[in-house]
This record gives C-alpha cells, sequence and structure tokens, in this order.
C-alpha cells in the first residue's frame, strides 16, 4: 500500500489532526461531548483522544462499557437533548454491533419527525496493518446505502480535520472513517484558522488528460503512485480523490470523465457492491457517450480481509494493480 504524502509533508499526522479537529470544536461548542470505550484515561486505542479527559472532564468525555449498542443509542438520546457527540468505535468492524440504532433510528428520526440527529460516528478503519478480518473492514457501503446518513472518508490530516469539524457542525447524522493506516504515516501543515472543508465536495489531487482515476481514503495514495509510474509511459492520468461518499460529488466525477473520455475506479472495499459500481452507473448515465473505453475497476477481493501478510497484500488493490489497469484502459 502507497503512502505518498498529499501535499508536502508537514507537522502534524492524521490522529493529531482528528483530536485538533474535536478540541477546537469542544471548545466552541459546550454541547459537543465525546463518548465511547476507553477514550478517556487510556486516550483511546489509537490515541486520538489522548488529553480530553483532562482538559474537559468526565462529563464530556464520557467513558462507556464494551457495548457499541448502549453508545449509539445513549448518543441517540443525547442529541434529541440539545447535545452534539461525537462517538468513537475503537475499531469500525464493531459499528455492525449497532446496525439497528444507526440505520433504524438515527438515520430514519429527522425524515420521520423533522428531529435534527447532530451525531457523528467516528472510528478506524480498513487494511494493511495485519489485523485479520475483525479489524480491517471498510463497511461504509452499508451506510452509503441509508438514506439519512451522510458518509465521510477522508485521505490527508487537513482533510481529516476540515472535515470532522464540517461533520460535528452539521445537525444530522455523519459516519466518519478512518484509514488507520494512515493514522501517522502522512503528516500535513494544518491551515490556520478555523479549517473546514465542504461535506460532499470531492478533489481533484492530480490534473490529467488521458484517464481519470477515482478513488479514496488510502487508496488515493495508491493511485497517485500508480499515475506517476504511468507517467513514465506518456499516460497522464487524473486522480480524484472522493473524500465524502454519500453525498457523492457527481459534478467533479462527471467533468472529470468528460474531459479525458476513460474511467478506473479504485477501491478498498470488496468488490460487489462497492461505490465503483454506483459511480460506474453514473457516467454511463450522464456520460456514457463521452466514453473511448470500458469502465474499469481495481478493488479487494470479496472475502473477508485475510489475517497473513502475503495474503492481505493479495487481497489489497496496490500500485502494481491500478498501472496494470489503467495501461489497458489507455489501449482504447
Amino acid at each position: 500500500m502507497a503512502t505518498t504524502a498529499i501535499p508536502k509533508p508537514g507537522a502534524v499526522t492524521m490522529v493529531d489532526a482528528i483530536r485538533q479537529a474535536m478540541t477546537e470544536e469542544m471548545e466552541r461548542d459546550a454541547s459537543v461531548v465525546a463518548i465511547g470505550e476507553d477514550i478517556g484515561v487510556y486516550g483511546g486505542a489509537f490515541k486520538v483522544t489522548d488529553g480530553l479527559l483532562a482538559k474537559f472532564g468526565r462529563e464530556r468525555v464520557i467513558e462507556t462499557p464494551i457495548a457499541e449498542t448502549a453508545i449509539i443509542g445513549a448518543a441517540c438520546g443525547m442529541s434529541f437533548l440539545g447535545l452534539r457527540p461525537v462517538c468513537e468505535m475503537q475499531f469500525i468492524d464493531f459499528i455492525a454491533c449497532c446496525f439497528n440504532q444507526v440505520t433504524n433510528f438515527v438515520a430514519k428520526s429527522h425524515y420521520l419527525w423533522d428531529a435534527p440527529v447532530p451525531i457523528v460516528i467516528r472510528g478506524p478503519s480498513g487494511g494493511g496493518v495485519h489485523g485479520g478480518p475483525f479489524h480491517s473492514a471498510n463497511p461504509e457501503m452499508y451506510f452509503v446505502h441509508t438514506p439519512g446518513l451522510k458518509v465521510i472518508y477522508p485521505s490527508t490530516p487537513s482533510d481529516a480535520k476540515g472535515l470532522l469539524k464540517s461533520a460535528i457542525r452539521d445537525n444530522n447524522p455523519v459516519l466518519f472513517f478512518e484509514h488507520k493506516y494512515l493514522y501517522r504515516r502522512l503528516k500535513e501543515e494544518m491551515p490556520a484558522g478555523d479549517h473546514l472543508v465542504p461535506i460532499g465536495k470531492a478533489a481533484v489531487r492530480r490534473a490529467g488528460r488521458d484517464l481519470t482515476i477515482i478513488s479514496y481514503a488510502a487508496m488515493v495514495h495508491t493511485a497517485i503512485e500508480a499515475a506517476e509510474e504511468l507517467a513514465k509511459d506518456g499516460i497522464d492520468a487524473e486522480v480524484i480523490d472522493l473524500r465524502t461518499l454519500l453525498p457523492l460529488d457527481k459534478e467533479t466525477i462527471l467533468d472529470s470523465v468528460k474531459k479525458t473520455n476513460k474511467l478506473l475506479i479504485v477501491h478498498e472495499d470488496t468488490r460487489t457492491g462497492g461505490i465503483a459500481g454506483e459511480i460506474a452507473a453514473i457516467v454511463c448515465e450522464s456520460a456514457f457517450e463521452d466514453l473511448d473505453g470500458p469502465i474499469e475497476r481495481v478493488t479487494a477481493l470479496d472475502t473477508p480481509v485475510p489475517y497473513s501478510p502475503p495474503l492481505e497484500e493479495h487481497f489489497l488493490p496496490n500500485t502494481a494493480k491500478v498501472v496494470a489497469a489503467a495501461r489497458n484502459l489507455a489501449k482504447y
């Protein structure tokens, strides 16, 4: 898996950036609270919330039993009473335990009775660290398919900070996926001031003319590395970072495809039912006559995430796989 920083390296890791976002929002708004397992004294499994307890106290940094259902149920009630809870899943895989609360209560409350539900559910996700099948999931598409939610999955520290701040201020529920492989592998300088990144807007990470590569989270860096390799062959690839999966920035996707006329979609999620299929449908519906070749996709295999490092490497997309698919597409 690639580790290229976008843009130039700076001083702040993604862990630090997320902690900064939470700290700034808790300072700005007394209704913002943190809730989750081991987030206080221990500072969270990945130390994202380290120091928050000392700064804000137990009334605003709330440690819970190992019960994801209780965390989301309590947060839902808090939101109805005017609080803005930020919930940590110790690993995002365990969000499956509270699927009912998220999809049947949190996601539907605004639609059913116009109740704002300002909840953020955040947690470490993704593979590449040999965490095995219970600590490496990318379950984003379960929730992209759920009306009433927003789904964010950033690829850089500055985006993680700016998008989390926007998520906390949103009056409806947001799922915020943090790729654990990127937690401490990238550094960026944070923009000055109250740094916000709009939800629902993709970013062009690399401009190009010959084909478009669309990705998000850790795979954006793989796509960038592949684009640099392709450039040696004279293939100029444009790289789009979705940043937000729901709502999806259709305008940026379509503008890029209409310019390059070829599309390759790369994601770490498994192949069947992944975001690549939805993007392909959007492009076929709105830009079919602009395509000069088939829409290609490079994804993980349709299996649980293997624990064995060689098997996980085989399971995940990588730069070589993306380069091979792009070269094949460039021939059309």
